[in-house]
């Protein structure tokens, strides 16, 4: 599966406040309509909080 691009990503948690852990991330896409790509993508994370966008940007792009 090839990894989603990071700005469809960004827009799919927008309203995420930060720092958040991994689960908020993967709640606040499904709730914005994130497709099952970005949100596997989120899944992958390593569980840990994130600072801010480019942390979960920086992860992903990998």
């Amino acid at each position: 599966m090839s990894k989603p691009n990071p700005i469809e990503v960004q827009k799919h948690l927008s309203g995420v406040d930060y720092p958040a852990k991994r689960d908020d991330l993967v709640r606040t896409a499904e709730r914005n309509g994130a497709g099952e790509d970005i949100l596997a993508a989120l899944r992958e994370l390593p569980d840990r909080t994130y600072e801010g966008p480019s942390g979960v940007s920086e992860e992903i792009g990998g």
